[in-house]
């Protein structure tokens, strides 16, 4: 017996999903009705096939006023795991954007491409112009396992080689296997009757309670931050190959602010498995977790909070019970770096890549500043395999040394800066989209980090603090997309252009910060946090990192300055 059969109440969310027949509801009569917009039990269930439905939020007041209805948009969001697409695939989101979504490609936390603005008319055309290249969008969304993420760099040996094989694995064994996504967006044909039970082996047919993450890191680069996935695998290389994996599970960083009970949490050590052990070590916790996991609160619905409520040490038994086996004990991990690759690298096969800095993962052509054009341009012409980065960038792979130069002149005509053209305050930061298409953000982030950062590059350059690292992030919301609540300074938005400030993350990935400041207005950020920059400019310990030194102090001791401009 299940989790959703041992409560007594679910949520609606629950009820939809067991009575969706593996996700197919009505949605292929929906898109067919000439209706703007899907009902409530589909657009709950399109998130499963990589879709939200959402509305333009800047229209929104002009429209009311006018006494029409939302300006309804689709965000579609594919699986590309580890971020990985051949030149053709990059190619084909490039044009199905300029088709039917808004023109640009936001590269997400999770490795993969958002298209937004698709209009319900032209969504089947677009995610069947995806899958024409063999990409698909389900597990984009949903209650399932979504994009599973990896270290990006493409280096050419066999430990990478090995991890990416490991991902695939995984990625096959848990991705959700309904003939509803052919069905509904491929014209296959329907199924008559009733879908068979064996149709999900793995999510039977209620799937999973919340979203679930897997994040594959190698031991030494946290590049991906390892800590924020609800579960982290963490390779250890011996010898030149993959010998196992440390496996942490209950990260994650979503809240709701007014929630007290809800949290970001860093993921706990599970246990070490030998290589071949992986898969079937994963699919343990994540069974675990699909039959015990909060079915009523939709809050307190994630992994995080079943290890919280019912122990580690339990959760530790679960897993082993459906393993079938001990789980050993996992090792201390060592972190060095947690930097994006950025700049040309060899690769190890006499070839190099060039990781690119993308401000905000966002994808475009604007005035003088032609991304779009200039990636179109580099791809099409030199066919490289192009990697996206957990830190929403760009990584372009399998370039000949001579090529380097022509290669920069293209990038550069377009406007195009290389990563060492950047600040590391620029290189450092993060936003997710916010306004005005996500129906969650109470504030502005990818459309007002950029009005904060000047400030802050000038502060801390000023303070001679031009080569820290220091990560800045900002949401629109508390639920935490660009992963704020591990970043050294993060801004979260609680309502219209007013953020709660948190300090003391950590750049390599492995502390929580604190919350400093709350409702802090837009033109205030960067004053509320210089005095801490200044503070840490005058009294830092020799190679002491920001994050260490908030931390060290505690938040309540630059509080206690009252220098801020807010309280």
């Amino acid at each position: 017996m299940d989790q959703a059969d041992r409560q007594e109440k679910v949520s609606e969310v629950e009820v939809i999903k067991r009575n969706s027949r593996h996700l197919r509801g009505s949605i292929a009569e929906e898109l067919a009705n000439g209706e703007p917009s899907f009902t409530e039990e589909s657009r709950q269930l399109l998130k499963f096939h990589g879709v939200y439905q959402q509305d333009d939020r800047d229209l929104r007041a002009k429209l009311r006023k006018e006494g029409k209805d939302k300006h309804y948009i689709m965000m579609v969001r594919a699986r590309i795991p580890g971020g990985v697409l051949t030149p053709d695939q990059y190619l084909q989101f490039d044009r199905v954007t300029d088709w039917y979504g808004g023109g640009t490609l936001r590269v997400t936390t999770r490795q993969t491409i958002q298209l937004h603005y698709v209009l319900k008319r032209n969504l089947k055309q677009a995610i069947r112009a995806l899958n024409d290249v063999m990409v698909t969008t389900l597990n984009g969304c949903g209650d399932q396992v979504r994009n599973v993420i990896a270290c990006a760099a493409p280096v050419a040996d066999d430990v990478h080689r090995e991890l990416r094989e490991d991902v695939l694995a995984l990625v096959d064994k848990v991705g959700a296997k309904t003939r509803a996504y052919h069905e509904i967006w491929l014209d296959g044909e329907p199924v008559a009757g009733t879908p068979d039970e064996d149709e999900e082996p793995l999510y039977k047919d209620v799937y999973l309670p919340r979203k679930f993450k897997f994040g594959f890191a190698i031991e030494g680069d946290n590049c991906i931050d390892v800590y924020s996935n609800d579960v982290g695998i963490v390779a250890h290389p011996e010898g030149g190959h993959v010998k196992g994996y440390t496996i942490l599970v209950g990260g994650g960083m979503g809240r709701t602010a007014s929630m007290k009970q809800t949290y970001p949490r860093l993921a706990s050590p599970l246990g070490y498995v030998p290589r071949a052990d992986l898969v079937d070590a994963c699919v343990a916790v994540l069974t675990a977790y699909r039959d015990y996991g909060n079915r009523a609160n939709r809050r307190r619905a994630r992994l995080k909070y079943l290890i919280d409520e019912r122990g580690l040490d339990w959760f530790r038994g679960e897993v082993q019970s459906r393993f079938g086996r001990l789980l050993a004990d996992a090792p201390d991990l060592v972190w060095q770096d947690a930097h994006d690759h950025y700049g040309w690298h060899p690769q190890g096969d006499g070839r190099w890549y060039l990781g690119l800095f993308v401000e905000n993962g966002r994808i475009k052509d604007e005035g003088e500043f032609r991304l779009k054009t200039a990636l179109r341009a580099v791809v099409e012409r030199w066919r490289p395999t192009v990697h996206l980065t957990t830190q929403q960038n760009v990584i372009l792979a399998g370039f000949a040394e001579a090529d380097r130069p022509e290669v920069e002149a293209v990038l550069r005509s377009h406007g195009v800066r290389l990563a060492h053209e950047w600040s590391r305050v620029m290189l450092n930061s993060m936003a997710c989209v916010g306004l005005p298409t996500c129906g969650l953000s109470v504030a502005d982030s990818e459309r007002a980090l950029p009005q904060v950062l000047p400030q802050l590059e000038r502060i801390i350059t000023g303070l001679g603090l031009a080569d820290e690292d220091i990560t800045i992030r900002m949401t629109g919301c508390p639920n935490g997309c660009a992963r704020p609540y591990i970043s050294d300074i993060a801004f979260v938005g609680r309502s219209p252009n007013k953020y709660d400030v948190f300090l003391g993350g950590d750049f390599l990935g492995r502390h929580l910060n604190k919350l400093y400041k709350e409702l802090v207005p837009l033109d205030q950020l960067a004053a509320e946090v210089e005095p801490v920059l200044a503070a840490f400019a005058r009294e830092r310990e020799p190679g002491e990192r920001f994050g260490d030194f908030v931390r060290r102090k505690g938040v309540d001791y630059f509080r206690e300055l009252n220098v801020g401009l807010s309280s």
